[in-house]
């Protein structure tokens, strides 16, 4: 039987085939100029994060990070990925989660547990501003290589992911909006959750023919106070749907939720995808790079770990 050629092989190993169809649920409240949406990441969060080897602290970061960028993706019209990265000095030194406009959900972190630790000695309230230190938190959208790549950069700065993702649309986008991101680890495993409120235009709006003048302050106001009464725990209860929760804590400004979208485990890696990478390496890498006769090579997205003969990349 002859071996199917590394390039030609698109076959990856077994990952889960897991979608999570009511993952985001946008909603807005009726004759106010205030819309959201609120993510449920469900039993994706286990699967992603469980593929990793991060103290809980980093994972329960990435977990908040996912939710983060599967909202914010909903929100967008494009073909392609959106990504959030954080980048610092701290012991979670590089963070980078993307959302296809399909919902198909990623993540990849760098951490010293060993750091981590050090610091939870006399921190055991280790914060996410801590936990990443000094450096920027970035939002990009990538459309492929023939766009060109949109991205937003701004300093790292505030305790939570919450925070710095606040202090980008206020610096950068000058646009206002609330997030609430949580992640907690349950009986059934990891599970993350966001809640985002954004205030929309309202001049020659539908929200302007409704809303009583000079009544936008107000309304924006008593959404944010009332958003802020929801808790992780409900946030991430399974057993609350999502129109009840939002019912639960917008029913006096008239919720209106709309359609949901599904998200789904989304690594794109491959063999053939990684054949490609190996073969712009010279002879020497491949070479230095082969134990036994077999380049190895690991996916850093879903930890999957790819074995190549070497004969078959390069020429070899």
């Amino acid at each position: 039987m002859i071996d199917t050629p590394a390039f030609l092989d698109t076959h990856r190993p077994d990952v889960p085939d897991l979608v999570v169809p009511q993952g985001v649920t946008p909603f807005y409240l009726a004759g106010r100029p205030v819309r959201g949406r609120l993510v449920r990441v469900g039993a994706l969060t286990d699967a992603l994060l469980t593929r990793h080897d991060h103290p809980d602290i980093v994972l329960r970061l990435a977990g908040e990070a996912l939710a983060l960028v599967a909202g914010l993706a909903s929100a967008l019209k494009f073909q392609g990925s959106f990504s959030v990265q954080a980048r610092g000095d701290g012991p979670a030194s590089f963070l980078v989660a993307d959302c296809t406009h399909a919902g198909a959900l990623r993540f990849h972190a760098r951490s010293d547990a060993a750091r981590i630790a050090e610091l939870a000695v006399t921190d055991p309230d280790l914060d996410a501003g801590r936990l990443l230190g000094a450096g920027y938190l970035a939002f990009t959208v990538d459309q492929g290589p023939d766009t060109d790549i949109h991205q937003g950069i701004v300093e790292i700065q505030g305790a939570s992911l919450s925070d710095m993702a606040a202090h980008y649309f206020q610096t950068s986008e000058q646009h206002a909006c609330w997030i609430r991101l949580a992640c907690v680890h349950t009986d059934a495993g990891w599970r993350a959750s966001a809640l985002l409120l954004e205030r929309i235009a309202t001049e020659g709006g539908i929200a302007a023919e409704h809303a009583p003048p000079g009544d936008e302050d107000d309304s924006w106001t008593t959404a944010l106070t009332l958003a802020a009464t929801v808790t992780d725990a409900e946030l991430t209860d399974e057993s609350l749907p999502p129109e009840d929760l939002l019912y639960r804590l917008f029913h006096a400004e008239d919720v209106c939720a709309d359609r949901p979208r599904a998200l789904a485990f989304g690594c794109r890696c491959s063999r053939a995808r990684l054949s490609g990478i190996l073969e712009t390496f010279s002879t020497d890498d491949l070479d230095h790079m082969t134990e036994d006769g077999t380049i190895s090579m690991s996916c850093e997205f879903c930890n999957i770990c790819f074995r190549f003969p070497r004969a078959e990349i390069g020429g070899g």
